[in-house]
Order: C-alpha cells, then sequence, then structure tokens
C-alpha cells in the first residue's frame, strides 16, 4: 500500500472516486469501492486446569471481494473488452485501487494479486425511474501486494 498524504497531513475531504487498472487494462474510474479488507481466522483452544484465558491462535487470512459501482460511462466497455480476452480461460491476474481526491490528487494506491472477476452487473432501465444508470464490478483476490 502507497499512501500519500495531504499537504497540511490531513486526508482530503469531499467524494473521492477510485481509478481501477488490472494488469494494463485501464477500466477507468469508480464513485464507488467496498470491501477492500481482510481477516485472520482464530482458533480458539482451551487449555485444561488454565481457567483464566483461552489460547487464541491464528489461522488463515481470509480476503473480501471487493465492489466498485459507476455511473454507465464510456468507460463501460472496457470491462467488456477485459471479460472477452479471458473468455476461453479465467487467468489469475494483478490490480491497483487508486483512491483520488475531488482534484484529481491520488490519496493512496492498493496493489492485489490474484485477481479474477467474479460478478459484473449492467444498469436498469427504467422510464418509471430517474435514477442513474449503474453499473456494478466485482473482483476476488488473493491479497496485497506491498507498495
Amino acid at each position: 500500500m502507497v499512501a500519500t498524504a495531504a499537504p497540511d497531513g490531513l486526508a482530503p475531504t469531499g467524494a473521492m472516486y477510485f481509478k481501477v487498472k488490472i494488469d494494463d487494462c485501464d477500466l477507468g474510474s469508480f464513485v464507488s469501492c467496498s470491501g477492500l479488507s481482510f481477516e485472520v481466522k482464530i482458533e480458539q483452544r482451551e487449555e485444561g486446569g488454565n481457567q483464566g484465558f483461552v489460547h487464541q491462535l491464528p489461522g488463515g487470512i481470509k480476503y473480501a471481494n471487493v465492489k466498485f459501482t459507476r455511473p454507465l460511462n464510456a468507460d463501460s466497455a472496457k470491462i467488456a473488452q477485459w471479460f472477452a480476452g479471458m473468455a476461453s480461460q479465467v487467468q489469475r491476474t494483478t490490480a491497483e485501487i487508486t483512491a483520488l481526491a475531488p482534484n484529481g490528487a491520488e490519496v493512496t494506491t492498493w496493489r492485489l494479486t490474484g485477481v479474477i472477476p467474479v460478478r459484473w452487473s449492467g444498469p436498469e432501465f427504467s422510464v418509471e425511474s430517474a435514477k442513474a444508470a449503474l453499473e456494478t464490478f466485482e473482483i476476488a483476490h488473493h491479497g496485497f501486494l506491498p507498495g
């Protein structure tokens, strides 16, 4: 993870957006990014005769899927092109997610390894709704790469 602080040391305020690249394929910007998380599985073991505590032993690491959302735009076709390149076989790749401040300044970047596509859902169109046409894109991964 590479972090760049604002000049005054404070985090930028306002609406942020996220730029996503998978290998050399720039998928464009997204207005929402969720699921950048991991969890260490903990195994609890009780020791006979020791009633004072329970041993907490670290197990494997579980990474959540990362989901991106944006209004339908000219970059929407880039996801379809990326998927088309995997039509015969899905291969694990690397991804780079960059958080950008409203003025376009990079705030921080996360690099992921073992990335595969999980789901894409396109917009729902209805003349009865004035909601923006949104698309959602979801990936799975094997963990974070060092910055």
